[in-house]
């Protein structure tokens, strides 16, 4: 069988969800869309290029900072405010931001916090229109929607706020090793979390309470997993074993964080 060659910068990613919960990841690079699904069971290299281009700008850079910028983007972009991280700081309903248009489409649109299972209940903040993708990048086995608000601070304080409970981290470890338990019942970390909030938290809990599962492609999860990085070595290479979060497993416990190699330019052979 003919060996597929593709070069490109990468990029986080794309998951999309199917009507039997199975998350399906596609990889972009250069225009060319790879069904990563597809490569599970394969054996597969990524070549670094020793080129890293920064997401915003598209400079050169020698190193990345905030996964994918260079370090005057890092400072500038909108896509780099300290909201992105920490959305409580945003500052857009007050009309003050980085870029008022990139905000009045990121910062000033419905949002939810959530509860999702990544090896610990935890509580995250996402637009309306990143569900369910950012449960997907997580690597969340299950989730629930908590509350709505009309803008991305009001969402930050309740997660905030509900943080003091819950943990707003992944574990990077558990969640690839899949070291989850599949018993936990959302609902009742939901009906928790409401009880936990301020009345005047309460008036954005919202109806939809229906928790929505996903399965990944995985043949074999990692029992001791093994980071990699582009940093330490040029060219990454093996058996795929799956799929989970943004991050590539191979059958020997390695595990590839692709988001955290963003900008970095690769050749893929599959």
């Amino acid at each position: 069988m003919t060996k597929q060659r593709v070069t490109g910068n990468l990029l986080k990613m794309l998951g999309e969800l199917s009507a039997n919960n199975r998350v399906h990841y596609y990889l972009e690079l250069e225009g060319i869309t790879v069904a990563v699904n597809d490569l599970v069971g394969q054996e597969v290299s990524l070549l670094f290029m020793d080129t890293i281009n920064c997401i915003s700008c598209g400079k050169v850079t020698k190193k990345s900072f905030a996964q994918g910028f260079c370090f005057s983007c890092m400072q500038t972009a909108p896509e780099a405010d300290d909201c992105v991280l920490r959305p409580a700081l945003c500052k857009a309903h007050l009309g003050v931001s980085r870029n008022m248009e990139w905000a009045r489409g990121h910062c000033l649109q419905s949002h939810y916090v959530y509860l999702a299972n990544t090896g610990d209940v935890k509580v995250g903040v996402t637009r309306e229109s990143q569900v369910p993708v950012r449960w997907i990048d997580q690597g969340a086995t299950s989730a629930v929607k908590l509350c709505k608000t009309p803008n991305r601070h009001m969402a930050g304080l309740i997660e905030q706020y509900l943080s003091r409970h819950f943990t707003d981290k992944t574990s990077w470890k558990k969640m690839v090793t899949n070291n989850v338990d599949e018993t936990l019942n959302l609902i009742d970390f939901r009906e928790r979390a409401i009880s936990l909030l301020t009345p005047e938290m309460r008036a954005f809990v919202c109806e939809d309470a229906a928790v929505t599962s996903l399965l990944y492609p995985v043949d074999r999860y990692p029992t001791s997993p093994v980071s990699l990085s582009f940093d330490a070595q040029k060219e990454i290479s093996g058996r795929l074993s799956g799929v989970k979060g943004q991050y590539i497993l191979f059958d020997d416990d390695r595990v590839l964080n692709i988001r955290r190699h963003t900008g970095y330019l690769i050749t893929l052979t599959y």
